[in-house]
């Protein structure tokens, strides 16, 4: 015959305890967990090279000092910088070394194209105003370092920027850009910019540019034919003025003769009026019948007979002035 297991169940009383005994013990883990979690949070590491940022209720101060650190759980936010020198390239793919011609290709003063490519260092220098003076402070130093490397580069000839002025025009631009950012004042400064390459560019721009020359020979060309037109035709224009002003003055001295003249003339002939006005009158109409009909015929018509006669003017006149 099998025996049977008897299984003991606790009664009310022992399944009581052994509930409270469970809530005990996960209370305890629970809190055991809270405080190991407020324990670690409550301490952080800044490394060299490392700085911190602890923001309290929105106010941020700067932990410089490597070790150890206490903050406040909850209550206090830490943000680690690092403060070791850093760099992005310009030109170029830093990670495939593959030119970025939108970035490295350049006009230079002699309006020549070249590719340069630079690279830029830099680090920070606040690490409060590096957080939050704005959102992204290395693009802000990428758009000021293309700006200045555009503006000397293009105040160069392409000699100097492939040969013999790199040294430089480094200079000029880190001076620039230097300037610049600390009017910024993100929190982050240039350490140094230096030119990697530099070298012409590919055969296709270099047949646009040749194209820009030739269109640049043909505009000296044409400015330089019609300088010479001008040159011609101003002398002759100049000679025609002369002329005209010339001939102006001889018109102007005759007329002005001609008119002192008839002045003169009617001078006389008043003060023979003003001596014998009939007389004066009588000769004056003469002289003008004479300039004005010097070849009128006199008709005399009778009248009775209605027989007519042509007699010449110039018998009358000249007997009327007898």
């Amino acid at each position: 015959m099998d025996e049977k297991k008897v299984y003991d169940f606790p009664s009310g009383n022992d399944l009581g305890g052994f509930v409270k005994r469970f809530g005990k013990l996960f209370a305890l883990l629970v809190g055991l967990i809270i405080i190991a979690i407020i324990a670690f949070g409550s301490f952080y590491t800044i490394k060299e090279q490392e700085q911190a940022v602890v923001t309290t209720f929105g106010n941020a101060k700067t932990v410089s000092t490597a070790g150890l650190h206490f903050k406040i759980p909850v209550i206090q936010k830490v943000q680690k910088v690092d403060t070791t020198i850093k760099g992005f390239s310009i030109g170029y793919d830093q990670s495939t070394n593959e030119k970025i011609e939108l970035e490295s290709m350049m006009i230079t003063k002699d309006f020549n194209f070249v590719n340069v490519d630079f690279f830029v260092e830099y680090k920070v220098s606040d690490p409060v105003k590096a957080l939050y003076a704005s959102e992204e402070p290395v693009t802000i130093l990428k758009n000021i370092a293309q700006s200045a490397i555009r503006m000397v580069v293009g105040s160069y000839d392409v000699d100097s920027v492939i040969t013999t002025g790199k040294y430089e025009i480094q200079s000029a631009i880190k001076t620039i850009i230097l300037d610049k950012m600390a009017k910024q004042d993100l929190g982050i400064v240039l350490v140094n910019i230096t030119i990697q390459d530099s070298e012409p560019p590919t055969d296709a721009v270099m047949e646009a540019f040749k194209s820009v020359e030739t269109a640049k020979q043909g505009k000296d060309t044409a400015l330089n034919n019609a300088n010479k037109y001008r040159n011609e035709q101003i002398p002759k224009a100049d000679a025609q003025v002369d002329k005209i002003l010339q001939e102006a003055e001889s018109t102007k001295a005759q007329r002005m003769n001609e008119a002192n003249g008839e002045v003169s003339k009617f001078n006389e002939m008043f003060e023979e009026y003003a001596k014998y006005p009939l007389i004066t009158k009588q000769r004056m109409f003469y002289e003008t019948m004479e300039d004005v009909l010097p070849s009128m015929k006199v008709v005399i018509d009778s009248g009775d007979s209605g027989v007519q006669k042509l007699l010449p003017l110039e018998p009358l006149v000249e007997g009327g002035a007898q």
